[in-house]
Protein backbone atom coordinates (compact mmCIF):
# COMPACT_ATOMS: atom_id res chain seq x y z
CA UNK A 1 0.00 0.00 0.00
CA UNK A 2 1.32 3.45 -0.83
CA UNK A 3 0.80 6.79 0.92
CA UNK A 4 -1.59 9.03 -0.97
CA UNK A 5 -0.75 12.17 -2.91
CA UNK A 6 3.02 12.13 -2.88
CA UNK A 7 4.59 15.30 -4.28
CA UNK A 8 7.28 15.17 -6.97
CA UNK A 9 10.86 14.45 -5.85
CA UNK A 10 12.62 17.28 -4.04
CA UNK A 11 15.94 18.82 -4.87
CA UNK A 12 18.97 18.13 -2.73
CA UNK A 13 19.18 19.85 0.68
CA UNK A 14 21.09 23.09 0.53
CA UNK A 15 20.05 23.92 -3.03
CA UNK A 16 19.29 27.61 -3.65
CA UNK A 17 15.82 28.53 -2.40
CA UNK A 18 13.35 29.32 -5.14
CA UNK A 19 12.25 32.86 -5.99
CA UNK A 20 8.65 31.69 -6.36
CA UNK A 21 7.59 32.57 -2.75
CA UNK A 22 8.57 36.20 -3.24
CA UNK A 23 6.83 36.32 -6.61
CA UNK A 24 3.67 34.88 -5.07
CA UNK A 25 3.68 37.50 -2.33
CA UNK A 26 4.21 40.32 -4.84
CA UNK A 27 1.31 38.94 -6.86
CA UNK A 28 -0.97 38.96 -3.83
CA UNK A 29 -0.01 42.49 -2.85
CA UNK A 30 -0.80 43.62 -6.39
CA UNK A 31 -4.38 42.35 -6.09
CA UNK A 32 -7.19 44.75 -5.13
CA UNK A 33 -8.38 44.68 -1.50
CA UNK A 34 -11.15 42.20 -2.36
CA UNK A 35 -10.13 39.94 -5.22
CA UNK A 36 -10.22 36.48 -6.72
CA UNK A 37 -7.17 34.45 -5.74
CA UNK A 38 -5.02 32.35 -8.12
CA UNK A 39 -6.14 28.72 -7.91
CA UNK A 40 -2.74 27.48 -6.73
CA UNK A 41 -2.88 29.80 -3.73
CA UNK A 42 -6.44 28.72 -2.98
CA UNK A 43 -5.29 25.09 -2.95
CA UNK A 44 -2.42 25.99 -0.62
CA UNK A 45 -4.87 27.75 1.71
CA UNK A 46 -7.31 24.81 1.67
CA UNK A 47 -4.50 22.40 2.59
CA UNK A 48 -3.50 24.65 5.50
CA UNK A 49 -7.10 24.57 6.73
CA UNK A 50 -7.15 20.76 6.40
CA UNK A 51 -3.89 20.34 8.31
CA UNK A 52 -5.49 22.34 11.11
CA UNK A 53 -8.75 20.38 10.86
CA UNK A 54 -7.07 16.96 10.86
CA UNK A 55 -5.04 17.69 13.96
CA UNK A 56 -7.89 19.28 15.89
CA UNK A 57 -10.26 16.42 15.00
CA UNK A 58 -7.69 14.07 16.53
CA UNK A 59 -8.86 10.99 14.61
CA UNK A 60 -6.40 9.01 12.45
CA UNK A 61 -9.41 7.13 11.01
CA UNK A 62 -11.01 10.32 9.65
CA UNK A 63 -8.06 12.10 8.07
CA UNK A 64 -8.94 14.17 5.02
CA UNK A 65 -7.10 15.45 1.98
CA UNK A 66 -8.09 18.10 -0.52
CA UNK A 67 -10.20 16.97 -3.49
CA UNK A 68 -10.94 20.31 -5.21
CA UNK A 69 -11.37 24.00 -4.45
CA UNK A 70 -14.81 25.23 -5.45
CA UNK A 71 -14.51 28.96 -4.85
CA UNK A 72 -12.54 31.53 -2.90
CA UNK A 73 -11.99 35.23 -2.37
CA UNK A 74 -9.26 37.19 -0.60
CA UNK A 75 -9.17 40.49 1.24
CA UNK A 76 -5.72 42.05 1.23
CA UNK A 77 -4.35 44.36 3.90
CA UNK A 78 -0.76 45.24 2.90
CA UNK A 79 0.12 46.12 6.50
CA UNK A 80 -1.42 43.11 8.25
CA UNK A 81 -1.81 40.23 5.78
CA UNK A 82 -4.58 38.60 3.80
CA UNK A 83 -7.76 36.76 4.64
CA UNK A 84 -9.11 34.05 2.37
CA UNK A 85 -12.68 32.77 2.44
CA UNK A 86 -13.09 29.55 0.50
CA UNK A 87 -15.17 26.44 -0.06
CA UNK A 88 -13.68 23.10 -1.08
CA UNK A 89 -14.36 19.38 -1.22
CA UNK A 90 -12.37 16.72 0.60
CA UNK A 91 -11.91 12.97 0.49
CA UNK A 92 -10.80 10.43 3.05
CA UNK A 93 -7.05 9.90 3.27
CA UNK A 94 -7.68 6.14 3.47
CA UNK A 95 -11.00 5.61 1.66
CA UNK A 96 -12.91 2.45 2.54
CA UNK A 97 -14.57 0.40 -0.18
CA UNK A 98 -18.21 1.40 -0.57
CA UNK A 99 -17.84 4.42 1.72
CA UNK A 100 -18.70 7.97 0.75
CA UNK A 101 -15.47 9.66 -0.30
CA UNK A 102 -16.33 13.30 -0.79
CA UNK A 103 -17.15 15.88 1.87
CA UNK A 104 -17.47 19.65 1.87
CA UNK A 105 -15.69 22.29 3.92
CA UNK A 106 -15.84 26.04 4.25
CA UNK A 107 -12.99 27.96 5.83
CA UNK A 108 -11.70 31.39 6.65
CA UNK A 109 -7.91 31.57 6.80
CA UNK A 110 -5.89 34.61 7.82
CA UNK A 111 -2.21 34.83 6.89
CA UNK A 112 -0.14 37.40 8.77
CA UNK A 113 2.42 39.02 6.50
CA UNK A 114 5.35 36.64 5.95
CA UNK A 115 4.59 34.78 9.21
CA UNK A 116 3.70 31.09 9.68
CA UNK A 117 0.79 29.60 11.65
CA UNK A 118 -2.27 31.02 9.86
CA UNK A 119 -5.43 31.59 11.90
CA UNK A 120 -8.06 29.07 10.75
CA UNK A 121 -11.81 28.75 11.24
CA UNK A 122 -13.08 25.70 9.33
CA UNK A 123 -16.34 23.74 9.20
CA UNK A 124 -16.68 20.38 7.41
CA UNK A 125 -19.53 17.99 6.75
CA UNK A 126 -19.15 14.65 8.45
CA UNK A 127 -17.68 11.84 6.33
CA UNK A 128 -17.73 9.09 8.96
CA UNK A 129 -20.37 8.62 11.65
CA UNK A 130 -19.06 9.33 15.13
CA UNK A 131 -19.60 5.77 16.41
CA UNK A 132 -17.85 4.22 13.41
CA UNK A 133 -14.95 6.66 13.71
CA UNK A 134 -14.58 5.82 17.42
CA UNK A 135 -14.58 2.09 16.63
CA UNK A 136 -11.93 2.47 13.93
CA UNK A 137 -9.77 4.69 16.17
CA UNK A 138 -9.92 2.12 18.97
CA UNK A 139 -9.01 -0.67 16.54
CA UNK A 140 -6.00 1.35 15.43
CA UNK A 141 -5.14 1.95 19.10
CA UNK A 142 -5.19 -1.81 19.74
CA UNK A 143 -3.01 -2.44 16.66
CA UNK A 144 -0.46 0.06 17.94
CA UNK A 145 -0.38 -1.59 21.36
CA UNK A 146 0.28 -4.97 19.75
CA UNK A 147 3.34 -3.79 17.84
CA UNK A 148 6.62 -5.05 19.16
CA UNK A 149 8.58 -2.68 21.38
CA UNK A 150 11.05 -1.22 20.72
CA UNK A 151 10.04 -0.62 17.12
CA UNK A 152 12.77 -1.34 14.59
CA UNK A 153 11.83 0.85 11.63
CA UNK A 154 14.20 2.39 9.11
CA UNK A 155 11.69 4.25 6.95
CA UNK A 156 8.01 4.33 5.99
CA UNK A 157 7.39 4.01 3.10
CA UNK A 158 10.35 1.90 2.00
CA UNK A 159 12.59 2.74 -0.95
CA UNK A 160 9.91 1.39 -3.32
CA UNK A 161 7.13 3.53 -1.85
CA UNK A 162 5.51 0.54 -0.11
CA UNK A 163 3.90 0.63 3.33
CA UNK A 164 3.45 -2.74 4.99
CA UNK A 165 -0.18 -3.01 6.21
CA UNK A 166 1.06 -3.73 9.75
CA UNK A 167 2.81 -0.35 9.74
CA UNK A 168 -0.14 1.62 8.39
CA UNK A 169 -1.34 2.63 11.92
CA UNK A 170 2.06 4.21 12.56
CA UNK A 171 1.93 6.15 9.29
CA UNK A 172 -1.61 7.40 9.96
CA UNK A 173 -0.78 8.52 13.51
CA UNK A 174 2.38 10.19 12.22
CA UNK A 175 0.29 12.00 9.59
CA UNK A 176 -2.05 13.18 12.36
CA UNK A 177 0.81 14.59 14.43
CA UNK A 178 2.58 16.03 11.39
CA UNK A 179 -0.60 17.86 10.38
CA UNK A 180 -0.04 20.19 13.31
CA UNK A 181 3.55 20.86 12.26
CA UNK A 182 2.61 21.45 8.62
CA UNK A 183 -0.18 23.86 9.63
CA UNK A 184 2.05 25.77 12.04
CA UNK A 185 4.86 26.14 9.48
CA UNK A 186 2.60 27.14 6.55
CA UNK A 187 2.73 30.80 5.50
CA UNK A 188 1.76 32.93 2.51
CA UNK A 189 5.00 31.75 0.91
CA UNK A 190 5.49 28.13 2.00
CA UNK A 191 3.50 24.92 2.31
CA UNK A 192 4.39 21.30 3.11
CA UNK A 193 3.81 17.62 2.33
CA UNK A 194 4.79 14.66 4.52
CA UNK A 195 6.95 12.32 2.45
CA UNK A 196 8.71 9.87 4.78
CA UNK A 197 8.74 8.63 8.35
CA UNK A 198 11.77 7.21 10.18
CA UNK A 199 13.32 6.55 13.59
CA UNK A 200 10.11 5.54 15.32
CA UNK A 201 10.31 4.87 19.07
CA UNK A 202 7.17 3.90 21.01
CA UNK A 203 7.06 4.44 24.77
CA UNK A 204 4.90 2.80 27.42
CA UNK A 205 2.82 5.22 29.50
CA UNK A 206 0.99 4.97 32.81
CA UNK A 207 -2.26 6.30 31.32
CA UNK A 208 -2.24 3.81 28.40
CA UNK A 209 -1.96 6.52 25.76
CA UNK A 210 0.06 5.94 22.60
CA UNK A 211 3.28 7.83 23.17
CA UNK A 212 5.98 7.80 20.52
CA UNK A 213 8.77 9.81 18.93
CA UNK A 214 9.49 9.84 15.23
CA UNK A 215 11.36 11.76 12.60
CA UNK A 216 9.38 12.92 9.60
CA UNK A 217 10.66 14.40 6.35
CA UNK A 218 8.56 17.31 5.10
CA UNK A 219 8.77 18.46 1.49
CA UNK A 220 8.70 22.26 1.48
CA UNK A 221 7.13 24.01 -1.50
CA UNK A 222 8.04 25.87 -3.60
CA UNK A 223 11.64 25.83 -2.32
CA UNK A 224 11.93 22.04 -2.86
CA UNK A 225 13.77 21.68 0.47
CA UNK A 226 13.44 18.50 2.55
CA UNK A 227 12.92 19.45 6.22
CA UNK A 228 13.52 16.81 8.93
CA UNK A 229 11.35 17.24 12.03
CA UNK A 230 11.55 15.30 15.27
CA UNK A 231 8.01 14.89 16.63
CA UNK A 232 6.73 13.60 19.97
CA UNK A 233 3.07 12.56 19.78
CA UNK A 234 0.76 11.46 22.61
CA UNK A 235 -2.63 10.10 21.51
CA UNK A 236 -5.56 8.23 23.01
CA UNK A 237 -8.88 7.61 21.19
CA UNK A 238 -11.39 10.38 21.86
CA UNK A 239 -8.87 12.74 23.45
CA UNK A 240 -7.04 15.70 21.87
CA UNK A 241 -3.58 14.69 20.61
CA UNK A 242 -0.53 16.34 22.13
CA UNK A 243 2.44 17.26 19.96
CA UNK A 244 5.90 18.67 20.53
CA UNK A 245 8.31 19.08 17.64
CA UNK A 246 11.70 20.35 16.59
CA UNK A 247 12.57 20.99 12.93
CA UNK A 248 15.96 21.55 11.32
CA UNK A 249 15.80 23.80 8.27
CA UNK A 250 18.21 22.42 5.65
CA UNK A 251 19.44 25.42 3.74
CA UNK A 252 22.99 26.64 3.32
CA UNK A 253 25.07 26.48 6.52
CA UNK A 254 24.84 30.27 6.83
CA UNK A 255 21.02 30.17 6.59
CA UNK A 256 20.38 27.07 8.71
CA UNK A 257 17.72 27.55 11.39
CA UNK A 258 15.57 25.56 13.78
CA UNK A 259 11.90 25.75 14.73
CA UNK A 260 9.96 24.09 17.50
CA UNK A 261 6.49 24.15 19.01
CA UNK A 262 3.81 22.25 20.90
CA UNK A 263 0.03 21.96 21.01
CA UNK A 264 -2.80 20.14 22.73
CA UNK A 265 -6.33 21.57 23.03
CA UNK A 266 -8.69 22.18 20.08
CA UNK A 267 -9.87 25.65 19.05
CA UNK A 268 -11.86 26.84 16.00
CA UNK A 269 -13.21 23.96 13.94
CA UNK A 270 -16.42 22.01 13.72
CA UNK A 271 -18.00 18.97 12.07
CA UNK A 272 -21.63 19.25 11.01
Amino acid sequence: MQPRRHPPPASRPGAPRAAAPLLALLLLLALPQAAAVPRGLLQQTARAALHFFNFRAGSPSALRVLAAVQEGRARINPKKGWRVDLAFTTELYNPKEGAEHLGKCSAQVFFRNQKPRPAVNVTCTRLIEKKKRQEEDYLLYQQMNQLKTPLDIISIPDSHGYIDPSLRPIWDLAFLGSSYVMWEKTSQLLYYYMVQLSSVVQWKTDNEAIDFDYTVLLHEFPTQEIIPCRIHLVWYPGKPPQVKYHCQELQTPEEASETEGSAAAPTDFSIV
